[in-house]
């Protein structure tokens, strides 16, 4: 019958003895939980003497002695002849030292378990009888995709713990877009502050009971929660000891005041973490066949908050055929953006994508021009959000024949 216990090696003596391939992948490992190991072997392969020379372990060029075992709290041996692994095994019990013994056929007081983990959280499998590492790496692996897809209970449930806050994005809206490191936080979640766009409505319902969801999304000319108040909402959360995620939609330093959410959880001392995701000015227009940059069309890309003013810096952009404009939350303001870039002297001609709800079964996309853009996409009926693509990758034909473009409207 085998006991599983967590044992923490950090800042510990930990024996290893032989040099091969093994002790490579075990050694790597210890360093990994900060353990103080040493060598034992009258040869090194060369991974296990990279290992030695690039963190400084301390190697015996010679075969075992019953006195290396002083001072270890945990033996491993693994030097490829079974009958001094099982004497080191042997050795090992009789001075009460745990030992894993790697030979195969044969185990030691103490097995290392296949691992993974998640955040603070670390699951491990083993055989309970004999050993068998290829089913219980298979298991582990297992276990590892539910972890990462955020769907097993990995919120605390004892308290006194730091609280903390993450500014997750949560890219334009699908769930299988976000990253790894966001679905597992929105998994250890006690409050959870989300914006209006972005994958909200499909993780919601997943979360807990009792996991506080406060709403502050803001839609055009309506922003119920102020961004102070928002700030405010963070600190005290994770200062009362819970983990806060501040899911936002697309990136949040992409004009989503994640900079600003930031600066406040520092300035309060409250440990906090930024993910990234991916950024509605990259990831709409793509969703619709348009590369915000592409080889021999357009070097780069400039991207603006359609609702500020119309600086020069845009219009030098607007008026470069090498640059695309990307425009987040400007179709109120795509009359007054149009007007700009026209007395500007931009050219009539050039071309204008407007991509709806990227990424979604609602998603649609007007494709038209500078002079023609502002007619167009009022017959069109073009609502937020949207994001407006100026410039020569919007045309039709840049990367695909007209009528494979699907969900477009070309005028």
């Amino acid at each position: 019958m085998t006991t599983m216990l967590g044992v923490s090696l950090s800042g510990r003596d930990v024996l290893l003895v032989g040099g091969g391939a093994v002790t490579a992948r075990r050694l790597q490992r210890f360093l990994d939980d900060g353990a103080l190991p040493r060598v034992v072997a009258p040869d090194l392969s060369p991974a296990v003497r990279d290992l030695v020379e690039a963190h400084g372990v301390p190697w015996a060029p010679r075969r075992f002695r019953r006195e290396d075992l002083d001072g270890a709290w945990l033996v491993h041996t693994a030097t490829g002849d079974l009958q001094v692994d099982l004497r080191v095994a042997a050795l090992c019990e009789a001075q009460r030292v745990l030992c894993v013994n790697a030979s195969d056929g044969a185990h030691g007081t103490a097995r290392i378990a296949a691992d993974t983990r998640s955040g603070d959280v670390v699951v491990g499998v083993m055989s309970d009888a004999g050993v068998d590492p290829g089913r219980a790496a298979r298991l582990r692996d297992a276990i590892e995709r539910l972890l990462v897809s955020g769907r097993l209970p990995l919120r605390r449930r004892r308290g006194g713990a730091a609280g903390r806050v993450d500014l997750v994005g949560g890219g334009p809206g699908p769930v299988d877009l976000m990253t790894v490191r966001a679905r597992r936080l929105l998994a250890e979640a006690d409050v959870v502050v989300a914006d209006r766009l972005g994958p909200a409505d499909a993780l919601l319902p997943e979360l807990d009971p009792d996991v506080l969801v406060i709403d502050v999304g803001k839609r055009p000319g309506h922003h119920p929660v102020p961004q102070d108040e928002i700030n405010r909402l963070l600190v005290a959360h994770a200062q009362a000891g819970r983990r806060v995620v501040r899911l936002k939609g697309g990136d949040p330093f992409v004009f989503g005041r994640g900079g600003e959410e930031l600066a406040a959880c520092l300035a309060a001392g409250v440990p906090v973490e930024v993910v990234p995701g991916p950024t509605s000015a990259v990831s709409v227009p793509q969703a619709a066949g348009i590369p915000v940059t592409h080889r021999g069309t357009a070097a780069s890309v400039h991207i603006v908050n359609g609702q500020g003013e119309i600086a020069d810096t845009t219009l030098a952009a607007l008026s470069d055929a090498a640059v695309t404009t990307v425009f987040l939350m400007g179709v109120a303001a795509l009359p007054r953006i149009v007007a700009a870039a026209l007395a500007h002297g931009v050219p009539e001609d050039r071309p204008v994508a407007i991509v709806e709800s990227g990424h979604t079964p609602q998603q649609r996309t007007t494709r038209t021009t500078l002079a023609a853009a502002v007619a167009d996409a009022r017959a069109a009926g073009v609502r937020n959000p949207a994001v407006i693509v100026i410039g020569d990758v919007a045309r039709a034909s840049l990367l695909l024949p007209e009528p494979e473009l699907a969900g477009d409207t070309t005028t």
